[in-house]
């Protein structure tokens, strides 16, 4: 993959979440950006939504086939990363996902 000179929104990366407290998803796992491009050119930090494999039938988790593994998005889960924890680029969600991103995330938020 290409290096880019910043993560650009739906972009899928490798991100080490460690340290959490609570219920908080742990471990290194892809995480999809989703802010948008000129906070994530502009600050150190992008807000990313990780993605899980286990599948659970709650409202604000997305489905998500991502190198023939199928999972989902959790939207619940939405975190703020220093872009140094970001390790590896990993792709870019397909556009059917990326408007479903944005019609949960403002359902979540505009509602």
């Amino acid at each position: 993959m290409v290096k880019r000179p910043h993560p650009k929104r739906f972009d899928i990366y490798w991100i080490n979440l460690d340290p959490t407290i609570g219920a908080e998803v742990k471990k290194t796992r892809p995480c999809v950006v989703i802010s948008p491009d000129s906070m994530n050119q502009g600050l150190q930090t992008v807000i990313v939504a990780p993605m899980t494999t286990t599948v659970k039938a709650w409202p604000f988790r997305l489905p998500v086939t991502h190198k023939k593994t199928k999972g989902q998005i959790m939207l619940d889960q939405i975190r703020v990363v220093s872009k140094k924890r970001l390790h590896k680029l990993d792709g870019v969600v397909h556009a059917k996902t990326k408007a479903d991103i944005l019609e949960c995330l403002n359902t979540m938020f505009l509602l």
